[in-house]
Formats: structure tokens, sequence, C-alpha cells
């Protein structure tokens, strides 16, 4: 009997370990199977990590700054990275298909580092130099008894002959010199006090040919002959070319009258209309490059010399005068001429973008930035010097990104037409809603950036976020609430959860110990929602 149930106990023994055995078997293959399964969905996802392609990194705060690479904020935050096909989701950004990109004609250029110089162009007349402008006109009443110089634009030299006059005042006073000078011979042995009487009676007869502009050559000429000459001749004060002749022979003139009018074109002057926005940038005694088309390739030199001190009200341009040498007579008064001034150099390298990149509200300037193929940002951004195709940017973009410089318009177009449409929508559909989760903090004002809407604020402990104190930039709902604010002042404010991931803005903020100035933004804000 006993022996009957031994052998029956070690059945049920075996019989136990064999399903023991199966039942651990089973486990580690389905194991092994889990093991497998999670780790190759490991592998996948990490794969479609790397096969992620990073656009941009974004402030952590949620402020619109950005970067093409890695960077921490004031804080020692990092940048938080902006994969293609999160940013989609954004308002602020715009995707496009490729096709039509490609349609559009759309190009892009890099903003880079380079140095810039303002250039102000301007259109001008080329004129005489009014300094160099003489008349001939004879201080006596005569008449014209023959002409030297019979044509206008004659070029004439100084001292050339012009005309040969006939006039009784001239015999009157050549007789009365020669008379004081046989005088003053004749007298040369009587007293000292006599010749000398004679001597100014000779003198001041000589200072009254010379006072009508007798040259001194006619007047050797007389001295030398004893003669009363019955014409005497009138010579060019200067050298230039003959601009009037109203001279005709046989006429009577009479003392002031003019018979030539001549100008030395060895300088000339240039009177340019310059822009009122330039006028800023124009001094006196500033280089000037001239080209006039009659000498195609050709470059003249100049200065300016004088700004007139009025501006032309019909074409908003005031005028600049430029003298320039005339060698080789090559420029003529009345010619057209362009003008280019250099008006200053930036110090340095300085960020610039294509001047076409740039749309100009008047109230704000937008450059659309590339994330990526197809996908565009608009950011405003603040300008500089303006010059040689480009514009300096002081603010908005970051070296190396990447700015649309070509159908921009139509991107924009198509931006605010997508805004336009979505704002259209139908009673039945439901509109997402915004968390309207909010949360308090009080602390110190330390900066406030009207700009770019946001503010510095050294905080306490934020317990509904668990955030420690410390100093944080915010993005402002709107800029009117942080109006009338200080920088050193204690608020309180509240915040909430911006469109971003992470992103938190200003809702609310007030200073501390005014709670009740924090109701009204609150129950607005909640009433918009």
């Amino acid at each position: 009997m006993n022996r009957i149930f031994s052998t029956v106990l070690i059945l049920i023994l075996a019989a136990a370990s064999a399903a023991a055995g199966y039942w651990w078997g089973t486990r580690r293959d389905i194991g092994a199977n889990a093991a497998s399964e999670s780790s190759a969905a490991n592998v996948a996802a990490a794969s479609a990590e790397r096969k992620k392609k990073i656009l941009y990194y974004r402030n952590p705060m949620g402020l619109p700054d950005t970067s093409p690479v890695p960077k921490k904020d004031s804080m020692g935050m990092d940048y938080i990275p902006v994969y293609e096909g999160e940013d989609e989701a954004s308002g602020s950004t715009l995707k496009l298909s490729l096709d039509k990109v490609q349609k559009l004609g759309v190009k892009t250029e890099t903003a880079t580092l380079r140095e810039m110089s303002r250039t102000v162009r301007a259109v001008g007349t080329i004129e005489i130099d009014e300094r160099q402008v003489y008349a001939v006109a004879p201080k006596f009443e005569g008449w014209i008894e023959r002409l030297h110089v019979n044509t206008t634009g004659q070029q004439v030299a100084r001292g050339q002959p012009l005309m040969e006059v006939y006039s009784p005042d001239l015999i009157t006073a050549q007789q009365e010199y020669l008379i004081a000078r046989k005088g003053a011979e004749s007298m040369k042995d009587s007293s000292p006090e006599f010749q000398g009487s004679m001597q100014r009676l000779v003198a001041s007869a000589l200072q009254r040919l010379r006072n009508w502009d007798i040259s001194d050559e006619e007047l050797r000429q007389l001295e030398k002959e004893g003669t009363v000459r019955q014409t005497i001749t009138l010579r060019s004060p200067v050298s230039g070319v003959v601009l009037e002749k109203p001279a005709l022979k046989g006429m009577r003139f009479m003392p002031g009258e003019a018979l030539y009018r001549i100008s030395n074109l060895s300088s000339l002057w240039l009177v340019a209309d310059v822009f009122e926005q330039d006028l800023a940038l124009v001094r006196q005694g500033q280089s000037a490059r001239i080209t006039v088309n009659a000498y195609p390739g050709r470059t003249f030199e100049g200065k300016v010399s004088f700004l007139y001190p009025t501006l032309t009200p019909e074409t908003r341009t005031a005028r600049v005068r430029i003298e320039l040498a005339n060698r080789g007579g090559l420029l003529k008064p009345a010619m057209y001429a362009n003008v280019e001034l250099l008006a200053g150099r930036a110090k340095g390298k300085v960020l610039t973008v294509p001047d076409s990149a740039v749309l100009d509200s008047g109230t704000r300037q937008i450059v659309l930035v590339q994330r990526g193929e197809g996908t565009f940002e608009p950011r405003q951004v603040k300008l500089g010097m303006f010059g040689d195709g480009h514009v300096e940017v002081l603010d908005g973009l970051t070296p190396g990104e990447t700015v649309v410089i070509s159908a921009n318009f139509l991107i924009d177009a198509e931006s605010n037409l997508r805004a336009a449409l979505g704002s259209f929508g139908t009673a039945d559909q439901k509109q997402p809603r915004a968390s309207a989760e909010s949360h308090k903090g009080e602390g110190t004002v330390r900066a406030i950036d009207l700009k770019t809407s946001s503010v510095k604020i050294e905080h306490g402990p934020i317990d509904t976020l668990k955030w420690p104190a410390m100093t944080m930039d915010f993005a402002v709902k709107d800029p009117a609430l942080v109006k009338g604010l200080k920088p050193g002042q204690i608020v309180e404010f509240e915040i909430a959860a911006g469109q971003r991931q992470g992103e938190f803005v200003i809702s609310a903020i007030a200073p501390a110990g005014q709670q009740k100035a924090l109701q009204p933004a609150m129950k607005a804000d909640n009433k918009g929602r």
C-alpha cells in the first residue's frame, strides 16, 4: 500500500514539475518578445527624432526673439528648439507649398555683416560762376568807332582790344594832361613850391584818365606821342568768353552802359536739387562725383560750397551749390548733370539685408524670415542707414537668418488673406478656446521694453507653477498694461499660457497694493475669452 502511494506521489510531482517548466518557458518567450518590441519602438522613435529638422531656437519665455543657433537667455535658460512642422500651428508663421513658392518666384538672401556707406544722388544744372562775370561799361560818354571783338561766344584774353571809342570828354582830359606836362617841364627852373604845384596838377590829370579805365599802354603812348588821340582803345579786363555784346559800331553809349559781358569759364557751378529727407547728410566741403550725358564713363570732381537757405515748395528740394574745375572747357553752362555725394560710412561692419526685403507699412517695418522650405515668419525690425541697395538692421534679426527679397509682398498678401478667411466661421463651428488658467505673482520691475512689448520682473516663488524666485522676461498681452510702470516698482501680476508651448504672457499687472486694478483687466480678459 505504501509502495503504491509513493508511486502515485512521484507521478504527481513529476507532472507538476513539467507544468511549471512549461509555464516558465512560456513567460520568458513573452518577456523577450515584449522587450524586443519595446526596443524596436524606441529605436524607431529615436530615428524619427533624428530625421526632424531644427528650424530655429525660440526664447524660452515666449519673447519674439529667436536664434538660428543654440543660445541662452539673460537668466541662463536654454532656447527651445523648434522642429520642422511644430511651428505651423503658430499664428505668426505662414506655410506655403513648394509649388506655390516656385510660382510666386520667391527669392531669399542671408542677413550678413558688411560695411555700409550712404550715397545721396541728385540731378542739377551747370551754371556760370557768378564771381567770374565781368561787365565792360565805360565811365564816360562816347561813340563806338570800331569793334575788335564783334561776336558773342568769342574767346578773349586779358588785355585784348575790344573796341575803339571817340569821346569829347576823353579828348579834353588828354589835352589837360598834355598841357600840365608841358607846363611842368617849362617850370623846371622855377621855385620848388611852384614845381610841386605843377607836378600835382599833372598827377591829377593822369589820375582822371586812369579813373576812366584808360590802360597804362594807352597812357604811355599818349606821353610818347605828345598829341591828343581822337580814339581810345578799350581792352578786356579778364580772360574768358563773351556772353553778351550789346555794342554796335557807330552806336552812342552813356556812362555805365554795359557794352560787353565776359565770363571766365575755367571754373563753374553745379546747382543740384537735393530732396528734403537727404539734407541732413549734406555739408559744406563734401566731395561730389559728377557725370554728364555728353561724356559717358567720365567723372568730374567737385566740392559742396554752399547750401541755399530756402526750399522749393513745388518739388520739396533744396539747392546745393558745387564748385568744379572746367579743365579743357568740356563742361558747358546749362548742361544737365548727375551728382553723387558720399554722405557717410557706418563705423565697422553692420548687419544688413537688401532693401527689397523690407515691407514698410508707414508705422512699422517687416521682413519675412524663412524658417524652412515653404515656411515664413513675419518679423518686425528696426532699421538704420540705407545705401547701395541695402539697409542696416539695428534690431529684429541675427546674422545668418534668411529673408525673402522677392515676392515678399505676395507672401504678405497671402498671409493677410488667410487671416481674413480664418476670421469667418459658421455658427455651428466650434472655436478652440484658450486655457483660462492663470497664475499670480509678485515682484519688482527691472526693465520695460515697449518696442518688444516685454517686461523684466524679479519675482518671488509662484507656487501654482512650482517656480522658485528668479528674474524673468515676460511678454505683455497689451503694451498699454505697462504704461505708467517704472523700473524699481513693486507690482502684482498675472500670467497665462501663451500660444506656444512653455510660453507665459502677462495678462494683468498693477502696482502692489492695488489688487482692484487687476480685476478690470482680468474681467475684460475673461470676457474676451
